[in-house]
């Protein structure tokens, strides 16, 4: 067959392959024309996921006639002035959108521009237009879609649900509302109203975390840091969360390239990077990051959906990003995500009532109380009884508030009641593992093991920072551990690595190693658990790891093992040494697996129990 030109329907089909995918890519180009054309609210209506309709309707400035019959011409477009793609300022440039939709669907585009007189209304069926006509509409532009990928039935066959085509639509429009606070979006699915959210009013910092607590939540609004950071024409702003507040994936990243929504890799290694010594391998913080750059020093060319981005420079972009979230989470780093509202203590004692099977009081209260969901009488709700003989509450309830006299102790212990800082004093410790505190309007529980892990873990890393040798004691008895070859190599491959950090490891015999000397800020340890648990850990690790990485997780497996056990008995100095301690350390507000170290229950919720 000879060598022809394809139809211009044909071509714009094999276009609309690349840039619209399903419903969601549909809301995208036409959302984003609207913010483009000055839009202040912007209504998008979904039918059947967005398979028989997708309509979106904007109060922007329009379109006048002669404009309305280009606008669905392949490559038109108002939004590159002087030719250049390496100044784009507007969301869209390639021209594809319309004709690309046009060309699977059923489109219909009414537009009026401010004081015209008339409406404008086009057709495109499958790539075939209408005449332009005029009609009646208020000033701005509405686009209906219908019979979405009628013209290619194999893409159609891709499609998910509707359940599941509207929630990716809806997902797409929350990442769109969270970079324009100041306008307004909304979402009708099936007549049923999905999202409203109003303009934000106020300042730029203001307006955007007031938006991303209403999309992310407002648990991410109260436990979150603000980033501030600008170098060489590059600015980053936005929110990131306390290490406390995370979750098992890395879907609530949000990043955005001049305003643009973004998912790109090195960004996300930079976000995971900059969490390390303060969140578990495999939790994710959640973050909303704005980067503001030239556009000459930023490709967003890349693909047709404008999704991928590429930076002129790389490592400027990574250095300050993972620089501004380190520096934030050390100003914030005695915060924990962990305060306990008195709504949440109601909530677990419905859970207890429940599994009680006091079922139907709960649902007595339920159908009378105001707010069902958190009724305040559930907490003196009757409790299953239970008998204990004395014995057993002694074990099993353990408060103990044992004091050691004053002349008995070390001076840093009688300065530590005087230094009393925002965790307060111990007043006890529960179950052999919380410390009970009181400060000036709540009261503090801390967990003793991971407050403790964490100032190990600091100690370490500001000895390796000072490239300072880590102080050792010797074992009177050095410790052999028995390990799988395996193990055995990479235990002896990071010999140096471990001696650096005041762990030293030789090779006995074909099937062991011997521990002569271990940190001294570990204390009392368990050997043979810490080396069996560096191996399998160093087993996960593999070669993708630097060495900087490797030594900081070293640090936090040691710090783990060398920490304060629960179980352990503390008397009241103790734990307030322990208490001064975390007030001088670094990230004290979580372990090093990004567990808080602390709650804290307000007096105004305790009152709220007692309906006081």
């Amino acid at each position: 067959m000879s060598i022809r030109i394809l139809p211009s329907t044909l071509v714009n089909q094999i276009a609309a392959g690349e840039v619209i995918e399903r419903a969601a890519s549909v809301v995208k180009e036409l959302v984003e024309n609207s913010i483009d054309a000055g839009a202040t609210s912007v209504e998008v209506t979904l039918v059947d996921g967005g398979k028989s309709l997708i309509a979106v309707a904007d109060n922007g400035k329009g379109m006048s006639r002669e404009e309305l019959s280009l606008a669905v011409e392949r490559h038109a477009t108002s939004k590159l002035p002087d030719d250049d793609l390496f100044n784009i300022n507007f969301l869209g440039f390639r021209g594809e959108a319309l004709p690309s939709i046009a060309s699977v669907a059923r489109m219909c585009v009414i537009s009026r521009e401010k004081g015209a007189e008339n409406a404008w209304k086009i057709e495109v069926d499958g790539g075939v237009k209408s005449e332009v006509e005029p009609t009646a509409y208020p000033c701005g532009t509405r686009i209906e879609v219908r019979d979405l990928f009628y013209a290619t039935p194999a893409r159609l066959k891709f499609l998910k649900s509707n359940l599941s085509e509207a929630n990716q639509c809806a997902d797409m429009l929350n990442r769109i509302a969270m970079a324009n606070p100041h306008i307004s979006f909304y979402l009708t699915v099936d007549n049923k109203k999905k999202i409203a959210l109003n303009a934000c009013q106020g300042e730029l910092f203001d307006a955007r975390l007031k938006r991303l607590s209403e999309v992310m939540g407002r648990e991410f609004g109260e436990n979150s840091l603000p980033v501030n950071a600008e170098k060489d024409g590059l600015r980053i702003s936005g929110f990131v969360s306390l290490p406390t507040l995370n979750k098992a994936n890395s879907l609530s990243q949000y990043l955005f390239v001049n305003n643009r929504p973004v998912r790109d890799k090195l960004l996300l290694g930079a976000i995971r990077g900059a969490y390390q010594d303060v969140l578990a391998s495999n939790r994710y913080p959640l973050c909303a990051l704005f980067f503001d750059i030239n556009p000459a020093y930023v490709d967003v060319n890349v693909h047709p959906t404008k999704a991928e981005v590429r930076f002129y420079d790389n490592s400027l972009v990574r250095g300050l990003l993972v620089s501004a979230i380190r520096h934030v989470l050390s100003l914030g780093s005695s915060r924990s995500a962990e305060t306990v509202d008195v709504a949440d203590l109601l909530n677990a004692a419905a859970v207890g009532n429940e599994a009680a099977g006091n079922v139907d009081d709960v649902a007595i209260l339920q159908e009378h109380v105001q707010n069902p969901v958190r009724p305040f009488f559930q907490s003196i709700m009757p409790r299953p009884h239970r008998q204990a003989v004395l014995p057993e509450l002694e074990r099993v309830y353990s408060v103990k508030t044992e004091v050691v006299p004053a002349e008995d102790l070390p001076q840093e212990m009688n300065d530590d009641v005087e230094n009393v800082g925002y965790l307060g004093l111990a007043k006890a410790q529960f179950h052999d593992t919380y410390i009970i505190a009181q400060n000036e309007d709540s009261i503090v529980i801390v967990d003793q093991h991971a407050a403790h892990e964490r100032i190990v873990m600091e100690k370490l890393k500001k000895i390796l920072m000072n490239e300072q040798h880590v102080a050792t004691q010797m074992l009177l008895i050095p410790e052999v551990v028995d390990l799988p070859a395996g193990d055995k190599l990479r235990i002896l491959e990071a010999a140096e690595n471990l001696k650096q950090l005041g762990l030293v490891v030789e090779e006995f015999g074909s099937t062991a190693v011997i521990v002569r000397e271990i940190p001294a800020l570990l204390g009392d340890i368990d050997v043979k658990a810490l080396v069996h648990n560096l191996a399998e850990e160093m087993a996960e690790w593999g070669k993708e790891y630097s060495l900087s990485k490797k030594l900081h997780l070293i640090c936090a497996t040691m710090a783990c093992h060398g920490s304060v056990r629960a179980g352990r008995r503390l008397n009241i100095e103790e734990m307030n040494h322990l208490l001064r301690e975390m007030e001088r350390t670094e990230h004290s507000g979580q372990c090093n697996h990004g567990r808080p170290t602390y709650v804290e229950l307000k007096l105004k919720n305790i009152e709220k129990l007692f309906e006081r």
